[in-house]
């Protein structure tokens, strides 16, 4: 009689399977949330290089740069000495540059926050994270395919209502082993490409797997592209004294 019961039992088992996998499988929102996580981490503290290239220029930035959560960044330019001691601070939905020149300090409207940082490819959106991936867009998964010899996920992210978001559109590819970004296309009006951030060279950083090349190049203007290394001295998830993202600092010159 045993044996009986236990062959139905262990059949509607695996019907029930496929079902109870599914329902384990992450949510568009969830996948892009453990992309979003890894590479901010709850804290990061390091040097980052930005290469900036047009037809008729090239300058090179060096960068140190501070992050807590998804709330607070702040950015000191530490070379070349024309640029050194310019400094950004961003706290939750406000945003500031420090220009040492001038000895100025200018609040940046969200108006602005399409403008280019320091005459690169990443706009001051990009940069300091005033909209979140996570909580401002609502995500569809649209495919699953192999990019760049890579298996991804394919997301759309676009804006909820009454977000501070500038983007009308945004796809993101995520690789589906460990949800490092792949490439993020961003849309403006229309559904026109604006420009396209490509990621690559995946490295051990602070104990964890991240791409530490990435590639923005703009889809409206030739020959624009802006480069960013990320440095081994990044550090993850250490304590960052909360005067760090004052006002006060802004001003400090190291």
């Amino acid at each position: 009689m045993k044996k009986t019961h236990l062959i139905p039992a262990v059949f509607l088992f695996l019907l029930l399977l496929p079902s109870f996998l599914f329902s384990q499988e992450l949510t568009p929102q969830e996948m892009i949330k453990r992309s979003d996580d890894l590479m901010r981490g709850d804290t990061q503290e390091g040097k980052y290089s930005m290469a900036i290239t047009t037809p008729n220029w090239e300058r090179r930035l060096e960068l140190y740069v501070y992050s807590l959560g998804r709330d607070k960044m702040f950015i000191r330019i530490l070379s070349p000495a024309k640029e050194k001691d310019t400094t950004t601070l961003r706290v939750k939905n406000e945003m500031w540059n420090y220009l040492p020149a001038v000895e100025r300090t200018i609040k940046i409207p969200p108006s602005m926050m399409l403008q280019p940082w320091m005459g690169s490819d990443f706009a001051n959106d990009d940069l300091v994270k005033e909209s979140s991936i996570v909580n401002d867009y609502t995500h569809k998964l649209l495919s699953e395919e192999n990019t760049e010899g890579q298996d991804v996920y394919v997301i759309e992210l676009t804006p909820k209502p009454g977000s501070a978001v500038v983007w009308y559109k945004r796809i993101m590819r995520i690789n589906k082993k460990d949800f490092t970004p792949v490439r993020d296309e961003f849309y403006g009006k229309n559904n026109k490409l604006i420009k396209t951030l490509s990621y690559s060279n995946v490295k051990k950083i602070s104990g964890r797997s991240i791409p530490a090349h990435w590639d923005m190049t703009s889809e409206i203007k030739q020959g624009h592209t802006t480069i960013i290394e990320v440095s081994d001295s990044v550090v993850y998830n250490e304590p960052i004294d909360d005067s760090v993202f004052s006002l006060q600092n802004l001003r400090t010159r190291k």
